[in-house]
C-alpha cells in the first residue's frame, strides 16, 4: 500500500470514520432485517388457508335444460373449454375476419357455425354465472364484447 494511502487511513481512524472489520450497531441491524422479513412475509401468512374458492360454471342454463342429453356437449371437452377458451375465441376471430371461414367441426365431428352470440352464448346464456363470475375471480376483462356483440340489456351491470 502506497504511502499516501496508509496517511489517509490513519487520519480516518483518528477521527473515528474507519472502523474496519466490525458490524457496528448489530442488534439494531439484526432487529432492522428481522421487521423486514416479518413484514414482507406477512400477508403470505395472513392468507394462508384462505384462498377463495374456485368458481364453478353453472351450466344448466334453461336451453342446456331441453337439449337430449346426446345433444349437451360443446364444441371442446370441458376442461379444456375452461382452460383455452380465449385461445378457441381468438382462432374463431381470426377465421372468420382473415380466412372467411365460419365453420368449426367440434370434437365429436359435429360442426358449428362460429359465433360467439350465436353459438356460445345460445346454451350459455348466463352470463353473470357462467361467465362473468369466472372473470371476475381471475381479474379478467375479456374483450369479446368490444367489437360485433350486442349484449342483452338484462345483462347490464
Amino acid at each position: 500500500m502506497s504511502e499516501e494511502k496508509k496517511k489517509v487511513i490513519n487520519s480516518l481512524k483518528d477521527t473515528g470514520f474507519y472502523k474496519p472489520g466490525k458490524i457496528y450497531d448489530r442488534g439494531k441491524v439484526i432487529a432492522g432485517i428481522v421487521v423486514f422479513i416479518v413484514v414482507a412475509a406477512f400477508p403470505f401468512f395472513y392468507t394462508a388457508g384462505k384462498a377463495a374458492k374456485m368458481h364453478e360454471p353453472k351450466l344448466d342454463t334453461p336451453v342446456i335444460r331441453q337439449l337430449p342429453e346426446a345433444e349437451r356437449v360443446c364444441v371442446l371437452p370441458k376442461q379444456e373449454m375452461r382452460e383455452n377458451h380465449m385461445v378457441l375465441l381468438n382462432e374463431w376471430r381470426d377465421q372468420v375476419v382473415r380466412e372467411g371461414n365460419r365453420e368449426y367441426t367440434g370434437y365429436t365431428g359435429k360442426k358449428y357455425t362460429i359465433s360467439l352470440q350465436n353459438t356460445c352464448m345460445e346454451c350459455h346464456s348466463n352470463y353473470d354465472e357462467f361467465c362473468n363470475e369466472c372473470h371476475q375471480y381471475t381479474v379478467q376483462t375479456p374483450v369479446c364484447w368490444g367489437c360485433h356483440i350486442q349484449k342483452p340489456k338484462e345483462w347490464a351491470g
